[in-house]
């Protein structure tokens, strides 16, 4: 099968939505308050930081280590968060729809809170369905993402073989290709998601071993935040499901 010379997926910088999310749910709030769809979020000042940061690190890598292409979601969090990190490297960008965030259905927009209370039989449904299978009326479960997931691998490795290749994205798609890259069950992918929230500009990597096959060698990794006195943050998406 052909396959990539190393593959690294970076999540957006921090967003307008992260930091109202966050306030909205200490708040205990039931909507989080946005003026915007999901697909129009912009990146804060700190997230912005963030992606220069995460830009110096590209700089910094030596030429045969450089990705040789990127591949972006077109939501506006993630376009701004490659435009800055990938300002002055010459390097190809495309954009990608099936690098695009969870969409949540009816659950767009509220808290953990707000669905219990607004949309009850929602969160015994995903309850008992668990979070890998649940699919929100009118959003999709983790295994439709991994699904239009697997088809972009399938394309990156046919049309960028022996290449590498950058992917700027969201939380659960970090999660998600580790789950198709390494071969992970169900049971293995949602111990990660209770062990780690995916950090902001956190860079996830993995690279050919001797075989030939991508192995792992970063995960949720801000070092690189950290060496150039850029804040790191973690807030979740505004994927307010019922916990």
């Amino acid at each position: 099968m052909a396959e990539l010379a190393a593959l690294w997926i970076v999540r957006h910088g921090e967003s307008t939505a992260n930091v109202a999310a966050t306030a909205a749910e200490t708040a205990g709030a039931e909507l989080i308050d946005l003026d915007r769809r999901d697909a129009d979020v912009p990146l804060s000042p700190t997230g912005e930081e963030q992606a220069r940061a995460t830009g110096r690190w590209l700089a910094d890598l030596p030429p045969a280590r450089r990705p040789d292409v990127a591949v972006v979601s077109p939501y506006l969090r993630a376009v701004q968060t490659a435009e800055l990190a990938l300002a002055g490297t010459g390097i190809p960008v495309s954009r990608d729809e099936r690098l695009r965030d969870r969409e949540l259905g009816v659950l767009d927009g509220l808290t953990g809170h707000g669905v219990r209370r607004r949309h009850p039989q929602e969160a015994e449904r995903r309850d008992r369905l668990g979070k890998f299978y649940y699919r929100p009326p009118g959003g999709e479960s983790w295994t439709d993402v991994a699904l239009r997931l697997r088809t972009l691998l399938g394309d990156l490795r046919r049309d960028h073989e022996g290449r590498r290749v950058l992917l700027f994205g969201h939380d659960a798609l970090v999660f998600l290709l580790r789950y198709l890259v390494e071969g992970l069950t169900e049971t293995e992918l949602m111990a990660l998601t209770r062990e780690q929230v995916i950090a902001n500009c956190s860079v996830t990597g993995w690279s050919a071993d001797a075989d030939g096959r991508l192995a792992p060698y970063l995960f949720n990794d801000v070092s690189h935040l950290h060496r150039q006195g850029a804040r790191p943050t973690r807030e979740d998406e505004v994927h307010a499901e019922p916990v």
